[in-house]
């Protein structure tokens, strides 16, 4: 069987049948698999890591997702909203500290007064770090026009993650109706890419109803998406969410964890040399799991540089780690943990990925 699995991975394609051979793989195929992806990423990549400083600015979310924590129908969450000061504090704390880039994330609020605060934010960070630091977005699904005013404001990243491309399994996971619309997701991810946003998505891995041919497909749409960075992690149920009373439909954490691994190495070899996110989800699940995920393929971690009191309330699921830690305790604890990994951070660089250079200029991208 590892021999199959070794031929597969001669390939310069997968076929959707190969991929779910690579998901299925064990023992000796599954370390053919890890030792391929590791050789590509230390080829494409290198031993680098990038630091993204997570800002989770607020929790208030119009949308209400069946997986998700800070959902709207959730009236068992404490709702915070960071003020200006204080994300624009945890920015300067990213700047000093040589990071290259932040990530900004909240709930999904489509409204003027939203638009217009982070446009204003964009440009308050961008003054602070005298143009230094490189600002991903992650706050959901909104019209061209507002994406347009937002990247002319200084950001140049931003993930909308899709959770799950087939569509009939993203209406299992969303209420039916306008509000959760696969279309105007996938719309979203178009508009973001053609304004020349780097752009990325990913999936939860382990969800109920999820077949290996679904997991298959989100790889596969990946690619054909071509997108420039990608942040898919293991599905971990919340408790006060709808989705929570399918847990007996879910494989065990392990297997998920294992799952997750496999799909951050297969998508390493299907594109080389996109941003690859060790999610923060794999440590709740492995003490070490974000370390396992750069190994085998991922190269950007997310410290939270959140302010301590509101990252319980960010919970999008259950037993999220580092919730007690401050800023300087999430790096110093990063620092050790990438060491130990056999990998170095790349202090005070964007880390843009070769691939979103190859694909505006129109080059061959493998």
């Amino acid at each position: 069987m590892a021999g199959n699995v070794n031929e597969i991975l001669k390939k310069e394609n997968f076929t959707k049948a190969d991929i779910i051979e690579l998901l299925l793989s064990r023992g000796e195929e599954k370390t053919l698999l890890f030792k391929k992806s590791a050789g590509i990423k230390e080829e494409y990549i290198g031993n680098k890591v990038w630091f993204r400083g997570l800002i989770e600015f607020s929790n208030v979310c119009g949308k209400d997702c069946l997986y998700c924590g800070i959902r709207k129908g959730n009236r068992n969450l404490v709702r915070y909203d960071l003020s200006d000061n204080e994300i624009l504090e945890a920015a300067s704390f990213a700047y000093k500290n040589r990071y290259g880039s932040i990530a900004l994330q909240s709930g999904e609020i489509e409204s003027t007064v939203s638009t217009n605060r982070i446009e204003n934010l964009l440009k308050r960070i961008k003054d602070l770090s005298k143009g230094e630091l490189g600002v991903t977005l992650s706050v959901g699904e909104q019209t061209p026009e507002v994406y347009m005013k937002w990247y002319e404001a200084g950001a140049h990243r931003y993930l909308l993650r899709v959770e799950a491309t087939n569509e009939e399994l993203y209406k299992k996971i969303h209420p039916d109706n306008p509000k959760h619309s696969f279309r105007r997701r996938l719309d979203c991810l178009k508009s973001l890419q053609d304004i020349g946003y780097q752009t990325g998505t990913g999936v939860m891995i382990g969800l109920p109803f999820q077949s290996y041919e679904d997991l298959a497909g989100d790889l596969l749409f990946m690619k054909e998406f071509n997108i420039d960075m990608c942040g898919m992690g293991p599905y971990i149920e919340h408790a006060d969410t709808p989705l929570a009373s399918h847990s007996e439909k879910l494989l065990p954490l392990t297997d998920r964890f294992d799952l997750t691994l496999k799909m951050i190495a297969i998508i390493r070899i299907m594109m080389k040399d996109i941003n690859i996110v060790a999610a923060t989800a794999l440590q709740a699940i492995d003490p070490v799991g974000r370390e396992k995920a750069i190994k085998i393929g991922a190269n950007i971690i997310m410290p939270n540089i959140t302010p301590g009191r509101y990252r319980d309330s960010y919970k999008l699921y259950n037993n999220k780690p580092c919730t007690d830690d401050s800023a300087e305790d999430c790096q110093n604890c990063l620092e050790a943990r990438i060491g130990l990994a056999d990998a170095e951070i790349i202090y005070g660089e964007w880390g843009d990925t070769a691939h979103y250079q190859k694909r505006r200029s129109g080059l061959k991208l493998f």
